[in-house]
């Protein structure tokens, strides 16, 4: 909605400002046609690689069974596509944990830099804008997939220091996208102007004679919609006001340099992801990236019974079994993550009334590396859960060697932006998108 609309809203409504993000989107308030199916999609990041013995399948086809990584993704089995020979072909300047995270949404080389890494030659930011933003662009260009948003970007445990380790989304060359991992700033964002979670008053109450005033003016299914999307506020509120847990055991001594991730975060990212589907149900944004932690994080991981760092473990030999049943948990975690949100999406309704969030949501999971201790770039996890994008789901594919370019390029099409004709570095573009229907 332009600034001229909002006035004009605003002023035949005798609604507040406050009440914009819960009634902009109401066909019966906004003149608009009763909304088709959106295209939406969701890119999720863990970052360190996986375990390639307990990640990939086996089986090729819709006969396969997933290992035990992907364990949690059982339930959505027939709406899920897991792509193996899927590489990261980007050369160039930076290590392979710099180039798997700034490169892995760009499929563009590194910018040149004085960023020293673990090995290769120093490097700075990404060359070019990263995937997300590119259909976030083409969907806000035109009037009817246009949001107030455009994209969300959230974060969990996202440490606060800016560099290509730290970054995936970028609005173009040198142009970092901070992802915002605090859930009471995105909820401001949201819904209003909270200083901090002292000061939360309910968004609802203050909107409260807004929405009775204009119930009265909506139809049978906005007024639904509406009731579903204030509940959700609702329980985010409690969720908000709800102390977090104290740690009730005495933080160890470490080493400088170390990242003691907040015992809460299981807590955050239920807040998120649950921040994460509101902003889906209310038309805020169709893109959205989803990033836990960062590439060579030391994610302390307390709540799962892991006291060493995350990136330290990813480096242990597959012969260590301790580290690797350590790593097998962190990797599970990430995925019942990922379930979570799409159980979310699945019993959410569609405002469209037909289906759910989910069947018109994509959920694509993935990580910067195939593999912690070899850094490898090669078959990095692809796994996409959901519906929308036209792919044959319920299935598991062995692709040939495929540039991640072309995946991109394949999702901007999904997507409707089939006007674009190579993404990132346009060589590794030469055979097109993927065929994925």
């Amino acid at each position: 909605m332009n600034s001229l609309n909002r006035r004009q809203f605003l002023r035949h409504f005798g609604v507040s400002a406050a009440s914009l993000p819960f009634l902009a989107g109401l066909p019966s308030l906004s003149a608009a046609a009763t909304p088709q199916k959106p295209k939406r999609l969701v890119i999720l990041f863990s970052p360190n690689g996986t375990l390639p013995t307990e990640f990939w399948p086996e089986e090729e086809g819709a006969d396969f069974q997933f290992k035990s990584i992907l364990q949690p993704l059982e339930p959505f089995k027939s709406q899920t596509l897991i792509l193996k020979g899927v590489f990261n072909k980007i050369k160039g300047d930076g290590d392979h944990h710099m180039r798997g995270m700034s490169c892995l949404l760009t499929a563009a080389q590194l910018s040149p830099g004085n960023i020293m890494g673990g090995g290769g030659a120093p490097a700075g930011w990404a060359s070019g804008i990263s995937i997300d933003q590119e259909i976030k662009k083409a969907l806000q260009a035109r009037a009817e997939t246009k949001t107030r948003f455009g994209s969300m970007e959230f974060g969990v445990a996202v440490p606060n220091r800016a560099d290509p380790w730290t970054r995936m989304s970028y609005l173009g060359a040198n142009q970092p996208v901070a992802p915002l991992d605090d859930p009471y700033q995105m909820f401001a964002k949201m819904y209003g102007q909270v200083k901090d979670k002292d000061s939360l008053v309910s968004i609802l109450d203050g909107v409260k004679e807004d929405m009775r005033r204009v119930s009265q003016k909506l139809s049978a299914r906005d007024k639904q919609m509406l009731e579903e999307h204030m509940a959700l506020v609702r329980n985010m509120e409690v969720e908000l006001k709800t102390p977090v847990q104290t740690v009730a055991h005495p933080m160890p001594d470490l080493d400088p340099g170390i990242e003691l991730v907040n015992d809460n975060t299981p807590q955050m990212s239920r807040m998120q992801l649950n921040l994460l589907v509101n902003a889906l149900v209310n038309d805020m944004a169709r893109v959205a990236t989803f990033q836990f932690m960062r590439s060579v994080g030391q994610a302390q991981m307390r709540w799962l019974g892991v006291q060493e760092g995350h990136h330290s473990l990813s480096h242990d030999p597959d012969d260590n079994k301790e580290s690797f049943a350590k790593l097998q948990k962190i990797n599970t975690w990430f995925c019942g993550e990922v379930a979570y949100l799409a159980q979310r999406l699945a019993e959410t309704p569609e405002p469209s009334g037909e289906g759910s969030l989910l069947d018109n949501t994509l959920l694509l999971w993935t990580n910067e590396l195939g593999k912690g201790n070899s850094h490898t770039l090669d078959n990095i996890p692809i796994v996409m859960v959901g519906g929308g994008a036209g792919f044959k789901m319920g299935r598991s594919l062995k692709l040939d060697n495929v540039p991640h370019n072309r995946l991109w390029l394949t999702l901007a099409h999904a997507m409707g932006h089939t006007e674009l004709k190579t993404f990132g570095q346009s060589d590794l573009c030469v055979d097109g998108p993927l065929s994925l229907g």
